[in-house]
């Protein structure tokens, strides 16, 4: 890839600019709280219908979707791990960018928009995260032909300001 990789403070449900969004899924693949609510909720109750057969995704693993009522194409779906109890966690968290990348060359995707995995509920240190989502997404996608622009949403100024430090010295 010879593309861009950019961090902004927003919504991960309103980024009408790029194919396909990452979904920080549950389990189920259903709505809830965070990132998976403010997705289902933009896409609508057909999206909760495609996921439940694709569904129950365990930590590490990416499934792939139609965007629906959302302006992306497709919606990508990881399943992050619990942090102190899923394990190896570093690992598992790697996987989720790697599997939502590899769908995305699968696909001929050419944006994809990540939000910082499993760093809500979850529990994952943001700066831990941080590291982990960026240099996997640097090391994978140098071997992508593809992808353009990996755009990481971050919901906070704090969390921008972290992934923006990372980006410019990890």
């Amino acid at each position: 890839m010879s593309g861009i990789i950019e961090c902004i403070r927003g919504n991960i449900a309103d980024q009408p600019d790029i194919v396909a969004v990452v979904n920080a899924a549950n389990l189920e693949l259903m709505p809830g709280g965070g990132v998976a609510g403010a997705i289902h909720s933009a896409a609508g109750p057909d999206l909760a219908e495609e996921c439940r057969p694709l569904a129950p995704i365990q930590p590490g693993q990416a499934v792939i979707t139609g965007g629906h009522r959302l302006p992306n194409r497709y919606v990508i779906h990881c399943l992050g791990p619990v942090y102190g109890r899923d394990e190896p966690s570093d690992k598992l968290l790697a996987d989720c960018y790697r599997n939502a990348l590899k769908l995305s060359e699968d696909h001929g995707i050419e944006s994809v928009a990540f939000p910082a995995i499993s760093t809500g509920a979850f529990g994952y240190p943001m700066e831990d995260a941080t590291l982990i989502a960026i240099r996997t997404v640097r090391h994978e996608t140098a071997k992508l032909s593809s992808i353009d622009l990996v755009r990481f949403v971050l919901f906070s100024n704090a969390d921008k300001a972290i992934y923006d430090r990372v980006l410019m010295t990890g």
